[in-house]
Protein backbone atom coordinates (compact mmCIF):
# COMPACT_ATOMS: atom_id res chain seq x y z
CA UNK A 1 0.00 0.00 0.00
CA UNK A 2 1.34 3.29 -0.90
CA UNK A 3 1.38 6.23 1.93
CA UNK A 4 0.87 9.69 0.32
CA UNK A 5 3.94 11.87 0.90
CA UNK A 6 1.73 14.46 3.15
CA UNK A 7 0.57 11.88 5.43
CA UNK A 8 4.01 10.43 5.73
CA UNK A 9 5.74 13.55 6.40
CA UNK A 10 3.35 14.57 9.05
CA UNK A 11 4.05 11.37 10.80
CA UNK A 12 7.60 11.30 10.51
CA UNK A 13 7.51 15.07 11.75
CA UNK A 14 5.55 13.99 14.52
CA UNK A 15 7.62 11.35 16.22
CA UNK A 16 10.57 13.67 16.63
CA UNK A 17 8.24 16.48 18.46
CA UNK A 18 9.10 16.59 22.58
CA UNK A 19 7.75 18.81 25.23
CA UNK A 20 10.24 21.27 26.04
CA UNK A 21 8.29 23.52 28.71
CA UNK A 22 5.18 24.47 30.08
CA UNK A 23 4.00 27.54 32.23
CA UNK A 24 2.53 26.61 35.51
CA UNK A 25 0.22 29.46 36.61
CA UNK A 26 0.58 29.93 40.18
CA UNK A 27 -0.49 32.65 42.86
CA UNK A 28 3.08 32.58 44.45
CA UNK A 29 5.38 31.36 41.91
CA UNK A 30 8.68 30.01 44.54
CA UNK A 31 5.74 28.84 46.88
CA UNK A 32 4.36 26.65 44.08
CA UNK A 33 7.73 25.54 42.46
CA UNK A 34 9.05 24.70 46.06
CA UNK A 35 6.21 22.71 47.10
CA UNK A 36 6.49 20.61 43.98
CA UNK A 37 9.81 19.95 43.75
CA UNK A 38 10.33 18.84 47.52
CA UNK A 39 7.22 16.27 46.74
CA UNK A 40 8.60 14.64 44.23
CA UNK A 41 12.67 14.87 45.22
CA UNK A 42 13.50 17.67 42.25
CA UNK A 43 15.44 20.59 42.34
CA UNK A 44 14.12 23.91 42.22
CA UNK A 45 16.28 25.72 39.67
CA UNK A 46 17.29 30.10 39.41
CA UNK A 47 14.53 32.63 39.16
CA UNK A 48 15.06 33.75 35.34
CA UNK A 49 12.29 36.72 34.49
CA UNK A 50 9.41 35.67 35.75
CA UNK A 51 9.45 32.43 36.16
CA UNK A 52 10.91 29.59 38.75
CA UNK A 53 11.79 26.72 37.32
CA UNK A 54 12.04 22.58 37.82
CA UNK A 55 12.83 20.42 35.42
CA UNK A 56 11.65 16.82 35.10
CA UNK A 57 13.62 13.82 34.39
CA UNK A 58 12.02 13.57 30.87
CA UNK A 59 13.90 16.83 30.22
CA UNK A 60 10.59 18.97 30.32
CA UNK A 61 10.97 21.85 32.47
CA UNK A 62 7.75 23.70 34.49
CA UNK A 63 8.02 27.27 34.72
CA UNK A 64 6.23 28.57 37.71
CA UNK A 65 5.02 32.20 37.29
CA UNK A 66 3.19 34.16 39.83
CA UNK A 67 -0.44 34.96 38.00
CA UNK A 68 -2.77 37.44 39.27
CA UNK A 69 -5.81 35.37 40.97
CA UNK A 70 -8.73 36.32 38.58
CA UNK A 71 -6.35 35.33 36.17
CA UNK A 72 -6.09 31.64 37.77
CA UNK A 73 -8.32 28.49 36.08
CA UNK A 74 -8.06 25.21 37.92
CA UNK A 75 -5.15 22.90 35.31
CA UNK A 76 -4.29 19.56 35.99
CA UNK A 77 -0.70 17.96 35.86
CA UNK A 78 0.00 14.49 36.52
CA UNK A 79 3.26 13.07 36.74
CA UNK A 80 4.75 9.09 36.77
CA UNK A 81 6.29 7.87 39.20
CA UNK A 82 8.71 4.57 40.08
CA UNK A 83 6.48 2.88 42.32
CA UNK A 84 9.70 2.10 44.15
CA UNK A 85 9.56 5.88 44.70
CA UNK A 86 5.91 6.50 46.04
CA UNK A 87 6.37 5.55 49.90
CA UNK A 88 8.86 8.43 50.26
CA UNK A 89 6.71 10.54 47.87
CA UNK A 90 3.72 10.12 49.58
CA UNK A 91 5.14 10.59 53.05
CA UNK A 92 6.54 14.08 52.44
CA UNK A 93 2.59 14.67 50.70
CA UNK A 94 0.99 13.50 54.38
CA UNK A 95 3.72 16.01 56.27
CA UNK A 96 2.39 18.70 53.87
CA UNK A 97 -1.04 18.56 55.74
CA UNK A 98 -3.06 18.84 52.36
CA UNK A 99 -5.99 17.09 51.64
CA UNK A 100 -5.30 14.24 49.36
CA UNK A 101 -7.87 12.24 47.33
CA UNK A 102 -8.00 8.85 45.39
CA UNK A 103 -10.06 9.95 42.73
CA UNK A 104 -10.61 13.34 40.62
CA UNK A 105 -13.50 14.15 41.97
CA UNK A 106 -12.26 14.22 45.48
CA UNK A 107 -14.80 12.04 47.01
CA UNK A 108 -12.57 9.08 48.28
CA UNK A 109 -10.68 12.05 50.68
CA UNK A 110 -7.57 10.12 52.51
CA UNK A 111 -7.03 7.75 50.39
CA UNK A 112 -4.89 6.39 47.60
CA UNK A 113 -5.86 4.46 44.30
CA UNK A 114 -5.06 1.12 42.97
CA UNK A 115 -5.35 2.09 39.26
CA UNK A 116 -4.17 0.37 36.29
CA UNK A 117 -1.53 -2.06 38.18
CA UNK A 118 0.08 0.70 40.34
CA UNK A 119 -0.57 3.34 42.63
CA UNK A 120 -2.01 7.31 42.71
CA UNK A 121 -3.22 10.55 44.50
CA UNK A 122 -4.63 13.52 43.57
CA UNK A 123 -4.37 17.15 45.86
CA UNK A 124 -4.17 20.58 44.96
CA UNK A 125 -0.85 22.33 44.90
CA UNK A 126 -0.53 26.07 46.47
CA UNK A 127 -1.29 27.78 43.59
CA UNK A 128 -4.74 25.81 43.02
CA UNK A 129 -3.57 23.60 40.23
CA UNK A 130 -4.58 20.28 40.32
CA UNK A 131 -2.20 17.32 40.81
CA UNK A 132 -2.11 13.98 39.98
CA UNK A 133 0.78 11.35 41.09
CA UNK A 134 0.71 8.01 39.91
CA UNK A 135 2.93 4.72 39.35
CA UNK A 136 1.45 2.88 36.39
CA UNK A 137 0.10 5.01 33.41
CA UNK A 138 -3.32 5.06 32.07
CA UNK A 139 -2.19 2.79 28.83
CA UNK A 140 -1.56 -1.01 30.00
CA UNK A 141 0.76 -1.22 26.67
CA UNK A 142 2.77 1.57 28.61
CA UNK A 143 3.20 -0.31 32.44
CA UNK A 144 6.75 0.64 33.67
CA UNK A 145 8.58 -1.62 36.57
CA UNK A 146 8.90 -1.12 39.65
CA UNK A 147 12.31 0.67 39.36
CA UNK A 148 13.14 2.86 36.19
Amino acid sequence: MEVPGCLLEAFLLSVSVELNHLIVPSRDNRESAEFLARLLGLEVGEEWGPFIPVHLGNGVRLDFATTPPEDLRLQHYCFLIPEADFDAFFARLKETGVTYHADPMGKQVGEINHNHGGRGVYFLDPGGNGVEVLTQPYEPELARPERW
